[in-house]
C-alpha cells in the first residue's frame, strides 16, 4: 500500500519519494542527531519523531547500534484517518515548533503496540478491506498521540470558531503566501476577521502570535534556499519580493537566518 511505507533508518527521510509524507517515527536502540529548522536534535531511545515535511530535514547521523521504525504515511491518508477533533491544530504547530516527543515509559508501551500493529496490518494485503483496516490502525495511532501531547503538554480545548480560524491560516502559509504576503492584515482579510483577532486566537491556540508563525515560515523558506548553491542572495531576495537587496539583507540578520556572511 503506496499511503502507508514502513523503513528501518531514517537517513531517507529528506528523499523526494516522501515528500508529501507525514513520518512518524519510534527509536528503539541508540540515538539520531538530525537539523531541522537550523536546530540540532538529538532523537533517542523511547523518543517519537513527527515530521510533516522530510524534506526540512539535513545532517542525518546515526549511531552504530541505531534502531527505529519509520512510518510514512501520505497527507491524504492522514486526513481520512484523523478523528474529528480540533485538537489536531494544537499538535500541528506544536510539532512545528519541535518534531520530537519525549515519552514516558508507558507512553512508549503503547506506541510500540501501535508501531507493531500497523507493521503486522500492512503485511495483510489480501484482506478484503484492508484500507479500511489500515485508516483504522492509523487513526488509533494518532488518537494516542492526542493523548501524549495532551498529558505531557496540557488539554487545553479548542472551540471549533477557532479551529477553522487557524487551519485556514495555516492552510494559507502551507501554500506559499508568505513569499508575497508577511504582514498580518493580508491574511486577517483573507478569514475576513481583523488582524487583532487572528493574534488572538494564534496566541490563544499555540502560545504565538500570528505574525511570528508568518516570520517562522518564511524565515525557514528562506534558510532552505539559502543552502541551495545554485542561488545566489539577489535571486532569493526576488524570490521572496523583497524591495530591495538591503531589505532582505537586513530581515535576514534580524531573524537570524542562514549562512554567516549574508
Amino acid at each position: 500500500m503506496d499511503n502507508v511505507i514502513i523503513e528501518n533508518t531514517l537517513t531517507s527521510i529528506n528523499e523526494t519519494r516522501f515528500i508529501g509524507y507525514l513520518c512518524h517515527a519510534y527509536c528503539y536502540k541508540g540515538y539520531c542527531t538530525f537539523t531541522f529548522r537550523n536546530i540540532q536534535y538529538n532523537f533517542q531511545v523511547g523518543d517519537c519523531l513527527i515530521v510533516i515535511r522530510g524534506d526540512l530535514i539535513t545532517d542525518i547521523k546515526q549511531s552504530s547500534d541505531f534502531e527505529v521504525d519509520a512510518i510514512y504515511v501520505t497527507q491524504e491518508f492522514i486526513e481520512l484517518s484523523t478523528p474529528q477533533s480540533n485538537y489536531g491544530m494544537k499538535g500541528h504547530l506544536a510539532l512545528f515548533e519541535n518534531p520530537i516527543m519525549k515519552l514516558t515509559p508507558e507512553m512508549q508501551k503503547v506506541c510500540m503496540l501501535n508501531f507493531n500493529y500497523i507493521k503486522e496490518r500492512l503485511t495483510l494485503t489480501k484482506h478484503h478491506f484492508h484500507r479500511e483496516v489500515m485508516i483504522n490502525a492509523i487513526q488509533c495511532m494518532i488518537i494516542d498521540f492526542f493523548d501524549f501531547h495532551a498529558e505531557l503538554y496540557g488539554n487545553n480545548k479548542i472551540s471549533n470558531q477557532y479551529a477553522q480560524i487557524i487551519n485556514k491560516f495555516l492552510s494559507l502559509l502551507e501554500q506559499g503566501d508568505y513569499v508575497e504576503h508577511r504582514d498580518v492584515s493580508y491574511y486577517a482579510n483573507k478569514l475576513c476577521i481583523t488582524s487583532k483577532y487572528l493574534s488572538e486566537v494564534t496566541k490563544q491556540v499555540s502560545g504565538f502570535s500570528a505574525n511570528y508563525w508568518i516570520t517562522r515560515y518564511t524565515a525557514l523558506e528562506i534558510s532552505r534556499q539559502l543552502r541551495n548553491k545554485n542561488l545566489t542572495i539577489s535571486d532569493i531576495s526576488d524570490n521572496f519580493n523583497f524591495s530591495s537587496l538591503s531589505y532582505f539583507t537586513r530581515y535576514v540578520q534580524k531573524h537570524q537566518i542562514g549562512r554567516a556572511h549574508v
